[in-house]
């Protein structure tokens, strides 16, 4: 055999090598195509599987809502507020004179109650009655002087009667001596008018009665024209200082500017406070409004007068001490033909919802008052209209409801608001 038709036998080896390499390859390109097309086919097993959705129920329940009817009455608005008691009339005790004090009354000391004209404070008057005994004595020489000139002027226009002739002159009939001397006279009479008040003046009185707040001043001690020696204030009349909203000033029908007169009287007012662990009630009325709105509040205040506060205004001989913190009843305007509903009813400030045909409606109404339990309507409602007064959660114009009695309303559907 010849070497050109010898075939040489390949190595196993090497043709198993390149087989391996060839299917590793193909499987690399394929890779990707397989494994996507395996998650499509699991998905689409996934879907066959599972069950079919049920049918969604669109049909719109009404809901369960509670009605009631409006009650119509005749109310009598009331305003809420609160104050301190403070006095109208409270002074700094000053003397208008100097000197040594040489008494002050046992009724002058911190909470100390004095009586209208009792003394507080005596300054010594040794000083002073000395020169009301100086101003008396001036007065007298003026007078004997005025006596003497009286008599000059009689006796000159005697001689001039019976020597002059023609018309005397007023200086020989000594007319500007005589006026001189009644001058003198009256001055020395101011004098002593004066020397007196300034010796009157070394007693302090009390103008009106009333009670000590602060005492500054005691026996011994030597004072000035004007220095403070304490502070008082009147027991008469006592002021509570309220303060009122504009809503609150429609509710008593009270202008801004309110002055109390003969034919306009203001509100009466119950004021109360707990005062020694006990309840206390007393009574005043509202006299006038502050000149102006308080700037930082956005409130205009009114004055409560209490006549008497530690007398016959005391309640049970309790009185209306300054300082106090009360709350305040005011008695506002009355309406005749209101209507009453729930609190729960009102929605917001000026809503209501009613019932009518088994549909809710919105409306707006004219709220004059509202508390925790009643609201009062003057506006926008019928004493026949049906209103809601139970929970409704996302109302809405038009909404389907059904009215239900209060007993199968126990486990109402809906949720409050």
């Amino acid at each position: 055999m010849s070497m050109q038709n010898q075939v040489p036998s390949a190595d196993p080896a090497a043709r198993s090598h390149r087989k391996k390499r060839t299917i590793g390859q193909i499987i690399f390109f394929f890779m990707p195509v397989i494994i996507l097309l395996a998650g499509v086919g699991g998905f689409v097993a996934l879907g066959l599987k599972s069950p079919k959705a049920e049918k969604e129920d669109n049909t719109i329940k009404a809901v369960a809502v509670l009605v009631a009817s409006p009650s119509a009455e005749q109310v009598n608005l009331r305003v809420l507020t609160q104050g301190e008691v403070k006095a109208r009339t409270e002074i700094d005790v000053v003397p208008q004179v100097g000197g040594k004090i040489d008494y002050i009354s046992r009724s002058f000391l911190e909470g100390g109650i004095f009586k209208k004209g009792e003394v507080l404070i005596r300054i010594e008057s040794a000083d002073y009655d000395l020169r009301v005994v100086q101003a008396a004595a001036t007065v007298a020489q003026a007078q004997q002087g005025l006596l003497r000139e009286e008599a000059e002027a009689q006796i000159a226009a005697h001689d001039w009667d019976e020597l002059g002739e023609g018309e005397a002159s007023a200086l020989t009939l000594r007319v500007p001596q005589l006026a001189q001397a009644k001058a003198s006279l009256a001055a020395a009479n101011a004098s002593l008018a004066d020397a007196k008040l300034q010796l009157g003046r070394t007693y302090i009185r009390a103008p009106f009665a009333g009670r000590v707040r602060t005492k500054g001043a005691d026996v011994g001690q030597y004072v000035t024209p004007g220095a403070r020696l304490g502070r008082i204030f009147s027991t008469d009349v006592v002021d509570v200082r309220l303060p009122l909203t504009d809503a609150e000033l429609a509710k008593l029908d009270l202008p801004l500017a309110f002055v109390e007169d003969e034919n306009n009287r203001g509100p009466e007012v119950r004021l109360s406070a707990v005062v020694a662990g006990k309840p206390r009630v007393w009574n005043g009325r509202i006299t006038r409004t502050d000149s102006a709105i308080d700037s930082s509040t956005r409130v205009l205040f009114a004055f409560v007068e209490v006549i008497e506060p530690y007398g016959k205004g005391s309640d049970n001989g309790m009185p209306l001490v300054v300082g106090l913190f009360v709350q305040a009843d005011v008695q506002g305007r009355s309406l005749p033909n209101a209507l009453v509903i729930p609190r729960q009813a009102l929605r917001g400030n000026d809503k209501v919802y009613l019932a009518d045909e088994e549909e809710l409606h919105i409306i707006t109404v004219q709220v004059a008052s509202s508390d925790r339990h009643n609201a009062i309507i003057t506006g926008g409602l019928s004493v026949n209209d049906k209103i809601i007064t139970s929970p409704v959660r996302g109302a809405t114009e038009g909404m389907k409801i059904e009215t239900v009695s209060r007993s199968a309303a126990a486990n109402p559907q809906s949720t409050g608001e």
